[in-house]
């Protein structure tokens, strides 16, 4: 551990030769703003289509992952290139704590919030214990091969609810049709950072579709425009006390098990693309991103992760430097005070924003598999087969257990049945080579 909580940051004359930039190195002060500008705009997509889809207000998700920014890079001492933006994992559980119909404002948010609070106290105590014992129990706990499975069965989970939302008519299921292909058309045919803000530009394409078919030939229901003309530019967003419920608190709260898994990956990804060991501020991450999820929903906002596709902007642009991150945060908090910004957010259609739901679900649930490609998980292994095969169903069926008065859902069934399916089943220090089950199941789920 350094003898300071921050380091000493180098000057670097710049990134014109494309040379590395190390996390305790600096650029010049207008690359410097301009990157962070650029990081701001790569979690934009994500960090506004997220509240969205719970019914949470698009200014603050975006005033306060500005501020879980910031907060992170003054925990980890400003040594972990990160970026907070609003976590995909609460989705299915705050839908189904405020019954929220899937259109406008959420009027049960407030449920959510307590939740969102006990889930990041949860998520620091979590952090603490990492602190004074290290990683290593966790990752025995949440191997690849469960931390796969769990994220899968996520997105499967969020599935009906992305269908159902663009069902209300031939119209809306075909502009949703129209949004995955614009969103899919930026994916493909195009290169570098513009690839990278595949959610941001296809969901603008859509958008414009949608309004010349609608306001311009007259067909479905118009964008109304006049609310932001009636924002002001600047302005306070609006607030929400929370409300501490038991029930919703202890069936939100085991997400905290999920952005564990999300952060101890992302992490781990940047130390292997920066060459530094960051194990030994890895608690530290746990407790910053776990007070800047109690922080944000204390105020309206949802529950923070680190961002992939932050990560992704520093994979290409080889620039790691902590420094833009607090840029990017503060261009965040600037974005968050305009009542105008968030007026024109909400004039997203809901078709649009289905199509983009159907999207970003099915990106959660093949993320999962990813995992188990880049680690290289064996599911001829029984143990593994058995463990992936019950997550998936319980997910995706949304498998309910009762216990007293308290109801576990299809992502907690999911989370707690893979993490105890794997100790149970695992095969540790025995032969690798395990006969597989020799059934017409299972040379079926091969061809898949």
């Amino acid at each position: 551990m350094a003898n300071s909580w921050f380091p000493k940051w180098r000057k670097q004359q710049g990134n014109l030769d494309g040379a590395v930039v190390a996390p305790d190195e600096r650029l010049p002060l207008g690359q410097t703003i301009i990157m962070g500008l650029q990081h701001t705009v790569a979690m934009f997509g994500a960090t506004v289509l997220m509240p969205l889809l719970m019914g949470f207000d698009a200014n603050i998700a975006i005033l306060m992952s500005g501020i879980s920014t910031l907060l992170f890079f003054i925990i980890v001492g400003g040594r972990v290139p990160s970026y907070l933006g609003s976590s995909a994992a609460f989705i299915g559980l705050v839908i189904a704590v405020t019954g929220y119909s899937g259109h406008g404002p959420n009027p049960n948010i407030a449920l959510a919030l307590g939740g969102i609070i006990a889930c990041g106290a949860v998520y620091m105590l979590i952090g603490f214990i990492v602190m004074a014992t290290g990683t290593r129990w966790i990752e025995k706990l949440m191997p690849p091969v469960v931390t796969g499975a769990v994220v899968m069965a996520i997105g499967l989970n969020l599935a009906p609810i992305a269908v159902h939302s663009v069902s209300a008519s031939s119209f809306d299921s075909w502009m949703a049709v129209v949004t995955v292909l614009c969103i899919g058309s930026v994916a493909v045919f195009t290169r570098g950072l513009v690839q990278k803000l595949l959610l941001l530009l296809g969901l603008i394409a859509a958008y414009l579709i949608y309004v010349v078919i609608t306001n311009g030939l007259g067909l479905g229901t118009p964008v109304d425009f006049s609310i932001i003309s009636q924002a002001a530019w600047i302005g306070l967003p609006t607030l929400t006390t929370p409300v501490f419920n038991t029930h919703a608190m202890l069936l939100i709260a085991p997400v905290a098990v999920i952005l564990v898994a999300e952060n101890l990956g992302h992490i781990k990804a940047v130390a292997g693309m920066t060459g530094k060991n960051l194990d030994p501020y890895m608690g530290r991450a746990f407790v910053g991103d776990g007070l800047a999820t109690m922080l944000s929903a204390s105020v309206g906002g949802g529950g923070m992760t680190t961002y992939a596709e932050n990560i992704g902007v520093m994979a290409v642009t080889k620039i790691y430097s902590t420094l833009i991150f607090v840029a990017a945060g503060l261009v965040a908090i600037i974005l968050g005070f305009s009542p105008k910004f968030g007026a024109l957010i909400h004039t997203i259609p809901g078709p649009v924003l289905g199509g983009a739901s159907i999207v970003v679900f099915g990106l959660i649930a093949v993320a999962g598999a990813r995992i188990w490609v880049q680690n290289n998980v064996d599911l001829n292994q029984n143990g593994n087969l058995i463990m992936v095969a019950v997550t998936l169903v319980l997910g995706a069926g949304n498998f309910s257990l009762t216990l007293g008065g308290f109801t576990m859902g299809g992502i907690g069934t999911a989370t707690f049945g893979a993490i105890l399916l794997n100790a149970f089943l695992s095969r540790r220090h025995k032969e690798k080579t395990q006969p597989v089950i020799e059934t017409g199941t299972e040379a079926a789920l091969k061809d898949h």
